[in-house]
């Protein structure tokens, strides 16, 4: 924990709407290298994609249940990433987000920093009135009612982070069933929505969201229009 007192590193948290994934992919890699060169300060990018399948760097083909004529018709992309973990889908109604963060000293460990991903989610599904949980030896959260939340990460020279973590706030959960969610077969999939049976307004996540981020990594937060 910070000192009381003690000085907090910027983050500038931007809310950008929907953005395909190949553009939100390119983004990062420039936004990971102006953090290096301490051009901006720490980031956080909230937004939605469109409908894809991603597929981190220990993804299985076999765990893309929909096929080429299925997606197409669907309208679903497939996209390589640069992270860790299985397959993913994103879609419209999942909050999606990417920390751009420069990890001070005591935080340069993977474990504390997916840890500290789980408790920001955690604390959110809190506030809405939800139990969430971990599962031992997975990443991500958990609900008695299924998997909510998915985190896949990368870390680069200079201990800066990328990628992040996705919410499901009211996405269309048959969507799910094009893939083995990160490579889980006897897990469900479910939603902010699904769980409290009631529309669920996303910019009240978006605001759930950032204030449990900032609490968590200690950040002075400001938010920004647009991307930086």
């Amino acid at each position: 924990m910070a000192e009381a007192g003690a000085l907090r590193a910027l983050l500038h948290v931007r809310r950008l709407g929907r953005v395909e994934y190949e553009a939100a992919s390119a983004l990062q890699a420039e936004l990971v290298g102006r953090r290096r060169r301490e051009e901006i300060p720490d980031q956080l990018l909230l937004l939605e994609h469109p409908h894809v399948i991603t597929l981190g760097s220990g993804a299985k083909s076999e765990h893309v249940l929909a096929d080429e004529a299925a997606r197409r018709r669907l309208g679903v992309a497939l996209a390589e990433t640069g992270r860790g973990g299985d397959v993913t889908y994103h879609g419209p109604g999942q909050l999606v987000g990417y920390p751009i963060l420069a990890l001070e000293t005591d935080r340069r460990d993977l474990h504390r920093y997916l840890r500290e991903l789980e408790e920001v989610l955690l604390r959110v599904l809190s506030g809405f009135g939800i139990e969430g949980s971990r599962i031992e030896g997975n990443t991500g959260v958990w609900t008695d009612r299924g998997k909510i939340a998915a985190i896949g990460i990368r870390v680069s020279s200079g201990w800066i982070t990328s990628h992040g973590f996705a919410l499901n706030v009211s996405p269309r959960l048959e969507y799910f069933d094009t893939i083995v969610p990160c490579g889980l077969n006897d897990r469900r999939v479910t939603s902010l929505e699904d769980l409290l049976q009631r529309p669920i307004a996303m910019d009240e996540v978006l605001d759930c969201v950032a204030r449990e981020f900032v609490a968590v990594f200690e950040r002075d937060a400001r938010e920004m229009d647009g991307r930086p």
